[in-house]
């Protein structure tokens, strides 16, 4: 089974949905009857009877124990065969990488991490595709299964994931590799490769892997420099794939000055000035364990850092952390009355900051969004964590495989 073509950037036709829809009721609900399935598919019975048939031929469907019955013939369960096929994930996070292999039930087989450069560059790439080529190496599977790779990073990348820009934050240069993830992927793993935005990944993982069925318009905040945007369950790209970057900036506008905007229209750091504002208060006396890990060299002030002191209940980080959460909550709170979603997910990285950050975000949303008072807005951290963007992109290329099923 190989993926024949990535559908990302052209409407399914009706087979297609109609794959999508059976297979996704399938993997959700199984076993689960014919009828089940044209219930909450809503496809009549022949046509789901006709496509059931079809899959179990294939073997990616099999036929299971007699579903229990009120009188008469009993309807016979179906679900899906997970070792018809085999799915790689790759996702690159604030501190880490993250890979995957999965079956398509998407039970997670085969788990690797890794520490990443802390510099966006072609080099990480290279260490994605080494991490790709490790978790293929060490699964005990049939490898001639494994029907794609997807790939999870941030930055603009082009309709056919050839070359990607990534936007720096605070007055930086933006940095652009030409060369193409998908072919280097491709060219080194012998598979098909789907390159996605982490943020895009994140939002259609967290819908598609965890959220409730009827949750169709939703926003992934994926740390404070980007957000994925769900709409009518599908991920809203922009016109050419730039959709969800998080902050303006300018190559005329002096560092100091975009710093000074970050917390309105300009980019964040990664880690929404959490370490630079705790190195700030620290230099102005304030006492906090922070200074203890770094031994005293406050310029080593990393994210984990203030993770680790808000574990420890230190008065300086959980400050910093809310302080950041009222910030993130504006803009947020500007994100909700303009999309208007049900669900906003924080994740990235910072939801580890836990209820100091969280909280603090909510009760900015609270006070900033004009619906707020008549039909809140969900608030949650990431329910995969730092798997999000691996387990997103495997959620991506599942999508493809079913679609052409």
């Amino acid at each position: 089974m190989m993926i024949k073509q990535m559908l990302k950037d052209r409407a399914l036709t009706d087979k297609e949905r109609k794959n999508l829809s059976i297979l996704e009721v399938i993997r959700k609900n199984g076993p689960i009857s014919r009828t089940d399935i044209s219930k909450l598919t809503e496809l009549n019975i022949v046509t789901v009877s006709n496509y059931v048939n079809h899959y179990i031929k294939k073997g990616l469907v099999v036929e299971g124990d007699l579903d229990e019955s009120t009188g008469g013939r009993k309807p016979v369960l179906v679900e899906l065969n997970p070792k018809a096929g085999y799915i790689v994930g790759v996702g690159l996070n604030m501190m880490s990488m993250v890979g995957v292999l999965v079956d398509l039930e998407i039970n997670v087989v085969t788990e690797l991490k890794r520490e990443r450069l802390p510099e966006n560059s072609e080099k990480v790439i290279q260490q994605m595709i080494d991490l790709a080529a490790e978790i293929i190496e060490k699964a005990e599977i049939d490898k001639t299964k494994i029907v794609g790779v997807g790939v999870g990073i941030p930055g603009i990348i082009d309709e056919r994931g050839r070359t990607i820009r990534w936007p720096q934050s605070l007055g930086d240069k933006d940095i652009s590799v030409c060369t193409s993830i998908k072919d280097t992927f491709e060219k080194r793993l012998g598979i098909p490769a789907f390159v996605e935005n982490d943020a895009n990944a994140a939002v259609l993982g967290e819908k598609w892997l965890g959220l409730d069925r009827d949750v169709r318009n939703m926003v992934y905040m994926f740390s404070g420099v980007g957000c994925g945007i769900l709409i009518n369950e599908e991920i809203y790209r922009g016109a050419t794939g730039a959709a969800g970057e998080l902050g303006i900036t300018s190559i005329h506008a002096s560092k100091e000055y975009t710093q000074e905007i970050a917390t309105q229209l300009g980019r964040w750091e990664m880690d929404i000035g959490m370490a630079r504002h705790a190195k700030e208060q620290i230099e102005k006396g304030e006492p906090s364990v922070i200074k203890d890990y770094v031994h005293g060299d406050l310029e080593k002030i990393h994210f984990r850092d203030i993770v680790r002191a808000i574990k420890e209940k230190d008065a300086l980080a959980m400050k910093v952390a809310e302080q950041a959460g009222q910030e993130l909550g504006k803009k947020v709170a500007f994100i909700v009355n303009l999309l208007n979603p049900e669900v906003v997910v924080i994740g990235g990285g910072i939801e580890d900051c836990g209820a100091p950050l969280l909280d603090s975000i909510k009760s900015s949303v609270k006070e900033w969004s004009v619906e707020e008072a008549v039909t809140p807005v969900k608030i949650i951290p990431s329910a995969f964590g730092e798997n999000a963007v691996a387990l997103g992109v495997v959620g991506i290329v599942a999508r493809e495989v079913f679609a052409q099923a």
